[in-house]
């Protein structure tokens, strides 16, 4: 491409336009007062375009400078992001797994010693959010998410089902007696967000008014885990997240009711031809976990 200035210019230049001061834009750019002035003026010479009215308070761009401030501007945004991308995808050794913090806390991870006994040349990177990750960035291998499914333009199998358990700490519950239905919705309740405590109280048969005002309401399971685990209350939670706690002693099974999970795990990827050969080895890896016990 020709008539393109140099990168440093161009970000001298956009650090002055937006700060209007020479003196600022070499500060922020950790370089000389002179250096900044010289790329200024090698700007406009090559361009043959005025784009500052220099005053005695400082740099005032002139209308040409301004829309072309906003242009540079976006363009050096643009490189920038395309270089955080390429930094971003995986290498060939590499498996990047998109998901969910509290299935990568408490499901994902404690087994992922295994993958590695399995398969010890790969490097394993999680990224976790609570936002659907867009996987047709090419950022991560494959993705587990959680939900209806039927996500367009990505390939989708479903990994498994789950249900909601009430579970609280040891401690929470004194005696040596089961608590009943009655007993437990009127105790301090964590409630996750979408945790439906009114269709556990229709399969325990009590009126959805017996519950109590939520003690702690989070978007986060880690949260509402964490607190449980603390004994501040009785949570409803998915199996998949609770089952290590449970055999750890650190939470008990308070009722056998359950509720079934209305949202199943499922495994993502982009659409292609065929899959690399770490994606696969993935694939069948978490199917086969997935068939073990709890």
């Amino acid at each position: 491409m020709k008539n393109i200035p140099p990168l440093t210019t161009l970000k001298c230049f956009e650090a002055a336009a937006r700060l209007g001061s020479v003196t600022l834009a070499a500060r922020e750019l950790h370089v000389t007062h002179s250096a900044v002035s010289q790329q200024l003026s090698s700007l406009e010479n090559t361009i043959g375009i005025a784009l500052f009215v220099r005053e005695a308070r400082g740099l005032r761009l002139t209308e040409a400078g301004r829309l072309y401030a906003l242009e540079i501007r976006t363009a050096l945004h643009a490189l920038s992001s395309a270089t955080h991308q390429a930094q971003g995808r995986p290498e060939d050794d590499e498996l990047v797994i998109a998901t969910l913090a509290s299935f990568a806390v408490h499901w994902l991870t404690p087994r992922l010693p295994d993958f590695r006994r399995h398969y010890p040349h790969y490097r394993v990177r999680l990224h976790t959010s609570l936002e659907l990750q867009d996987l047709r960035q090419g950022f991560a291998d494959i993705g587990i998410r959680m939900g209806r499914g039927h996500w367009p333009e990505l390939t989708q199998k479903k990994l498994f089902s789950d249900e909601l358990l009430v579970v609280a700490a040891p401690r929470f519950i004194c005696g040596p007696h089961q608590p009943t239905p009655a007993q437990l919705v009127a105790s301090p309740l964590l409630h996750s967000t979408d945790a439906p405590w009114a269709e556990w109280c229709a399969i325990a048969g009590i009126a959805p008014q017996a519950l109590q005002s939520p003690a702690l309401t989070a978007n986060d399971s880690n949260v509402i885990l964490a607190a449980a685990v603390a004994g501040h209350g009785i949570a409803l939670e998915r199996r998949s997240l609770v089952a290590g706690l449970l055999a750890r002693g650190e939470l008990v099974q308070l009722s056998p009711l359950t509720v079934p999970y209305p949202y199943p795990y499922w495994l993502v990827w982009q659409p292609r031809d065929s899959l690399s050969q770490k994606q696969l080895h993935f694939i069948d890896w978490i199917q086969e976990q997935v068939r073990r016990p709890w």
